[in-house]
């Protein structure tokens, strides 16, 4: 992750569940909101997460040889990205439709949240 850009590491959550990745878009986000986690199935992998109400769309990010690339079907290849940020801003310009992925206009920036362990909650600061 050190080797991302700003834009990947403010929207890396790292090990939260899927249940909490659609709290979280469900509560701060809106249509479009995406954020990054780590694959609770596939090691190594990630999962980018983006709300389109009513419903939380999860699409893992896989590496390969030629670099990161976003894992459909089996069997389809589809383009590799050197580093995850690429992957995501390509997908963020609109050619992710071309492939069924939803729109991802607004990132969910960690940094504008803040995690109560006490309630095992987040809550949103205003930056």
């Amino acid at each position: 992750m050190e080797r991302e850009g700003m834009l990947v590491r403010s929207i890396y959550f790292g090990r939260i569940g899927r249940e909490a990745t659609e709290r979280l878009l469900e509560r701060f986000g809106h249509d479009g909101s995406f954020l990054l986690r780590d694959s609770e199935t596939v090691q190594g992998a990630y999962c980018l997460c983006v709300r389109k109400a009513p419903f939380v769309h999860t699409y893992r990010l896989v590496r390969s040889t030629e670099g990161w690339f976003l894992q459909q079907d089996p069997g389809v290849r589809m383009q590799s990205f050197g580093t995850l940020e690429r992957l995501i801003e390509n997908y963020r310009r609109g050619s992710g439709s071309e492939v069924g992925v939803a729109p991802l206009t607004e990132p969910l920036d960690k940094r504008h949240l803040q995690y109560n362990s006490f309630g095992q909650e987040f809550s949103y600061m205003e930056m």
